[in-house]
């Protein structure tokens, strides 16, 4: 066997889907590439960022899918992976018909048309991870999170009251779309000088939000861009919550309709029944109600 052909047998190192799902988890609450690797025992960091990448992008299904099946390299590029790791240097025809012969062909992406617009509205960082209120609805914060465990992407949109820890208004949908955070946000009364708190997705920074806040009397808050620590409260609870029911109990590849039910019971659950030591060790809808 020569060494094109030993290269075309090799198998790459594969890392488990829990594996993948705890080191996205782990970025989102502000590890660094480097203790999620010492932690992991992962070899390469360009393998979290990949993941990472998949994760923000809503290609989590990725995770799940064999090694051959993620990567598309044409053969070009495989030509000089090969030609890398052995001193005898190899035509790129060559690899071009092994390719052929393995099936293991790179299809072309059409190239996209659309641009994403220039964001409408952007604002400081009113909370410089201060996440502290004096009383129920005066410091909010939101976040979307993706929930890939059903047999098409779905995707929750939450809103937490920062003095409790509570989530007072949730939305799952399949698109995440203007619609999914506009109707969150519709669900409660906000008292008017309210901060709201979220990062700087497209949907926050549209006019479209902007416009429904200042209707509302909502003083608005960002987090630096691509920096999840600054959003900590919410980001923790979305992975405590997958960490918790998906991940622990292996509930993937469900149907839609369980997912939902999955998190429903969750979220309610972690209201009116998951005490907080923080709280004094009440639930946070208990400690609302006894403050009040």
């Amino acid at each position: 066997m020569n060494h094109t052909e030993v290269f075309f047998s090799m198998k790459r190192v594969s890392y488990s889907v829990e594996t993948k799902y705890k080191a996205v988890e782990m970025k989102a609450a502000g590890f660094s590439t480097k203790e999620i690797m010492k932690e992991l025992n992962i070899r390469n960091r360009t393998q979290v960022k990949t993941w990472w990448r998949w994760y923000r992008n809503g290609e989590s299904y990725r995770f799940s899918q064999q090694v051959g099946k993620q990567y598309t390299y044409g053969y070009r590029k495989i030509t000089a992976l090969i030609n890398q790791c052995y001193t005898s240097p190899i035509n790129h025809k060559r690899v071009q018909r092994m390719m052929q012969k393995h099936h293991l062909n790179c299809r072309v992406r059409p190239k996209k048309t659309t641009r994403i617009g220039k964001p409408y509205y952007k604002t400081d960082n009113l909370l410089q991870r201060q996440f502290k209120a004096s009383c129920p609805m005066e410091v909010l914060t939101t976040d979307i999170t993706y929930l890939p465990f059903g047999h098409s992407m779905l995707y929750l949109s939450s809103i937490m009251d920062i003095y409790n820890g509570e989530i007072v208004a949730y939305k799952i949908d399949d698109k995440q779309d203007q619609s999914l955070v506009n109707d969150t946000l519709n669900q409660i009364d906000i008292p008017e000088s309210c901060i709201l708190h979220s990062d700087q997705s497209s949907v926050y920074t549209s006019y479209a939000y902007y416009q429904l806040c200042e209707e509302k009397g909502i003083i608005r808050s960002m987090s630096r861009k691509g920096t999840p620590a600054d959003n900590a409260p919410i980001e923790s609870f979305h992975s405590s919550l997958k960490s918790e029911t998906f991940y622990i109990n292996n509930e993937l590849n469900r149907s839609n309709h369980i997912v939902i039910d999955i998190v429903e019971k969750y979220i309610k659950n972690y209201n009116n029944n998951r005490i907080q030591q923080k709280l004094g060790y009440l639930y946070p809808v208990k400690y609302r109600e006894l403050i009040a």
